[in-house]
């Protein structure tokens, strides 16, 4: 299941740590690191561009993915490209809200070959406020992945977000982390705009 690349395939399960940085203002970063603590990814992205544009960074700092918000799209939905690019041949998945309204984490994810969108290839489930989201083949049977809250007193001090996630074995685990960085992506936005609804019933 080589999603963004066969060299982010294992035989066995992997098992990730993602960190989110809280107090961060014009940038949204986190970190992913595997159980030793070595970082994998970084996630880099400015809340205040034009797309919300983010990009998914090897260890080394070489982009691997990048991710833009479609401006005109009912459903929320981010669209992710190969490395640096915003090409639409470079497309390589799409994902978006299930439905307008949701009290539960529901996203529909779409591959780039599969331009009728009849079936969605994967499937979210879960919460996000409870960081415990499953994530399916399109069968909405199979589980690919799955993430849980982690915490910690250090991740707490340090004014950090900490979750795991854990991808089965044979799937493509820096798709995985992907789906991960746009449901908090959409969260950031849904936080954002409660925060700017707060704002106005006090009156500032």
């Amino acid at each position: 299941m080589a999603i963004v690349s066969p060299q982010f395939l294992a035989p066995y399960p992997v098992d990730l740590t993602i960190v989110k940085k809280l107090l961060t203002l014009s940038d949204r970063n986190f970190a992913v690191t595997d159980v030793n603590g070595n970082v994998m990814f970084k996630v880099k992205g400015k809340h205040l561009s034009i797309h919300d544009r983010r990009v998914l960074l090897d260890a080394a700092g070489h982009p691997i993915l990048s991710f833009q918000k479609k401006l005109i799209s009912v459903h929320n939905r981010w669209v992710v490209f190969r490395g640096d690019s915003s090409d639409s041949k470079d497309i390589i998945f799409s994902a978006k809200q299930s439905s307008l309204i949701q009290f539960k984490t529901s996203l529909d994810v779409f591959l780039g070959s599969n331009e009728k969108e009849d079936v969605c290839n994967f499937k979210v489930k879960g919460s996000w406020f409870d960081r415990s989201c499953t994530i399916y083949a399109g069968d909405g049977t199979t589980i690919v992945a799955q993430m849980h809250k982690k915490h910690t007193v250090q991740s707490i001090a340090l004014g950090k977000d900490t979750f795991a996630v854990t991808v089965y074995p044979n799937v493509d685990y820096a798709f995985i982390v992907a789906l991960v960085v746009i449901l908090n992506a959409i969260n950031e936005e849904k936080n954002d705009g409660d925060m700017l609804t707060d704002i106005s019933e006090f009156g500032l």
